[in-house]
């Protein structure tokens, strides 16, 4: 037995070093996306309060919505771009980022608009503190204004990543944060002559920083001689009804999958809300550490899309499905670890964004919740990134749909507002939905590939 599992390691250790040698930049990004999120939560928490804190988790429920359908559309491009390369197409390679360029642009305006004439109403009607959404208006309205920034990065960023570079986006999120954080604490302190700006001031420092990534990241791809040889066919005017069409085959599914699954954990935020504002402040805070290392298992499933989706194009089988055990391996090592740190220190780790004991307590028993759906949580995301490299998108769509909102919201409503179990009501149902998400996925991936 000792023999046979040392050899199988064997087998897989080139493989699990190259996943998590392209992983791990993007896993930091990732989690540089995650830390304006947490550096927001930290800042407000404990410069402005309960009530500032619990706007932050309403925005952020209702933003995350709009954010993720963005970040969705501009993921349609790194399967393609990796299947592409694969084939060594560098041409297509550089047309299918002209037209990445126009397709996320016009999503990040439409995005915009869909926040300003449809969220900023009905956050007026989700039955919430009257006091809480005083302060999450504003706040709303100028992180809307980050979209097209932030669509600008994303189109650069999944270009260098589907062609296996990954550590420049890495570089600039992470001196992004820094300066997101600086910018943060001077906005809402009021330091160095300007006027305090409570919660407004985090919505600046993030809108000032995503103008600033997609700067950078712009000038790091058309700069750089490794993309030379694909962007001699990038042109701004290439638009090709096609390309942009196949481009949003897979992007708009993936779109959609994101919507259903944090549209399932803001639903989720928007019921803890109707609890109270102590409710809504721990699960903000719980939900912003389960996500933190969602994001990181993320990044995982980012590396499991490139390395399939290169393999698929090449059509080369034995590889893809090397390349996808090794994620769900890697993922499930990762998860479980976070598990066990958020069941020890659960008491600890909500001190890092409130020192309001109501809300600690709260939030400790949110966090033994968490532990057990991290599993869930990054086999299920896993899994949905092998089946986009293989441009499989559709059915993983249906499956996300049915896990989140058949499933699990039902039962989080159920157990958490009708059965009266509060906000760990609310949670046991989100669990149920990732356990149910990642075992279908699996069973997709074992169907597809056998």
């Amino acid at each position: 037995m000792e023999s046979r599992v040392r050899q199988g390691f064997r087998l897989y250790k080139p493989y699990y070093l190259s996943t998590l040698a392209l992983a791990i930049p993007v896993v930091i990004s990732q989690l540089g996306h995650m830390l304006v999120q947490i550096a927001d939560t930290i800042v407000v928490g404990h410069f402005a309060g309960t009530i500032p804190l619990a706007a932050v988790s309403l925005v952020h429920s209702v933003f995350m919505i709009v954010m993720v359908v963005g970040l969705g559309i501009a993921y349609g491009l790194t399967p393609l771009i990796a299947q592409e390369n694969g084939r060594k197409d560098h041409a297509e390679c550089g047309l299918l980022l002209s037209n990445s360029l126009w397709i996320n642009v016009v999503s990040g305006i439409l995005l915009f608009c869909l926040v300003f004439f449809g969220s900023m109403i009905a956050i007026d009607h989700l039955d919430q503190d009257p006091a809480v959404v005083k302060e999450a208006k504003p706040y709303l309205f100028i992180l809307s204004l980050s979209m097209v920034p932030l669509m600008i990065f994303q189109t650069f960023k999944q270009f260098a990543e589907g062609l296996g570079f990954t550590r420049q986006a890495m570089n600039i999120i992470l001196w992004g944060n820094v300066i997101n954080m600086i910018l943060a604490v001077m906005f809402v302190k009021g330091l160095f002559g300007i006027d305090p700006m409570g919660v407004r001031g985090v919505g600046y420092a993030t809108l000032i920083d995503r103008c600033l990534m997609a700067l950078v990241m712009g000038a790091y791809v058309f700069k750089s001689i490794r993309f030379k040889k694909y962007l001699q066919y990038f042109h701004v005017l290439r638009l090709d009804w096609a390309r942009c069409v196949s481009i949003l085959k897979i992007g708009t599914p993936v779109a959609m999958q994101n919507v259903f699954e944090v549209g399932g954990f803001a639903t989720a935020a928007v019921m803890a809300g109707t609890l109270g504002a102590n409710e809504q402040a721990a699960h903000q805070v719980a939900i912003t550490l389960a996500a933190t290392t969602y994001m990181m298992a993320s990044g995982i499933a980012s590396a499991a899309t490139i390395k399939t989706g290169n393999s698929y194009g090449k059509r080369n089988t034995g590889r893809l499905k090397r390349f996808a055990l090794s994620s769900y391996w890697i993922v499930l090592a990762f998860m479980g670890i976070s598990a066990l740190f958020f069941v020890v220190f659960n008491r600890y780790l909500p001190w890092i964004f409130t020192s309001d004991i109501h809300v600690i307590g709260i939030a400790a028993q949110l966090l033994v919740i968490a532990g057990f759906f991290q599993l869930f949580d990054g086999t299920q995301v896993v899994g949905l990134g092998v089946l986009r490299g293989m441009g499989d998108v559709n059915v993983p769509t249906l499956i996300s749909f049915v896990a989140y909102w058949v499933i699990g919201l039902p039962i989080a409503y159920l157990l958490g507002i009708v059965m009266d179990l509060g906000v760990s009501g609310i949670w046991y149902g989100l669990t149920l939905g990732l356990l149910t998400s990642s075992l279908l996925l699996y069973l997709r991936y074992r169907h597809i590939t056998i």
